[in-house]
């Protein structure tokens, strides 16, 4: 009995050394038998406990799917800033205007004539618009793009954590009911014979 709980202490700070980002780590369950005793849950209970931390790993997932879906819209946003600005840049020092179709409003355009200019205004968000050189605002772009990549790097990874995690519990959720119908079933043949 002592060798089950430290190895349940030892396993549950492996779990917790897996943990990424907030998202817990489902432990494998090798035997249901010896799981059950040392959570001192019933298979119910256990079987409740497990859909639950299913169900909030599908929340999980999906808040990163969404923030995804933001990132993955923005880098094009971002890329699109940046072919603007080199534009702007190009056409700064050959003194002949930069002629542009510009959206007004959805569906609505306009062409607008830009003369040398040394600035450029960026929509940071929340009603904000700055003004910043062309080079501050090449180096400032390129920054968030850097930004942007490493973030969906990041989230990537850790939907794949998530996902795994997944699998792990949905798994042990098979075992822990896989193993409670072959105990009710061997008491069923005891009972007959």
């Amino acid at each position: 009995m002592a060798a089950a709980a430290s190895s349940s202490s030892s396993s549950s700070s492996t779990s917790a050394a897996e943990e990424r980002r907030g998202i817990p780590a489902a432990a494998f369950v090798e035997d249901v038998e010896t799981y059950l005793r040392q959570s001192g849950l019933d298979v119910n209970a256990s079987l409740s406990l497990l859909q639950e931390r299913l169900q909030q790993y599908k929340i999980v997932e999906m808040k990163l799917l969404a923030q995804q879906r933001d990132l993955q819209a923005k880098i094009p946003d971002i890329h699109k800033c940046l072919d603007i600005v080199a534009a702007l840049q190009s056409k700064n020092g050959s003194g002949e205007p930069l002629l542009t179709d510009y959206e007004v409003s959805e569906g609505i355009y306009s062409r607008a004539r830009i003369e040398q200019t040394d600035s450029v205004c960026l929509w940071l968000g929340a009603n904000v618009m700055l003004e910043y050189s062309s080079q501050e605002a090449d180096a400032l772009l390129k920054k968030n793009l850097e930004n942007a990549k490493a973030s969906l790097q990041v989230l990537v990874a850790d939907l794949q954590f998530l996902r795994d995690q997944e699998t792990i519990t949905q798994v042990t959720i098979a075992r822990v009911y896989n193993w409670d119908v072959h105990q009710r079933r061997m008491k069923e043949a005891i009972k007959e014979s």
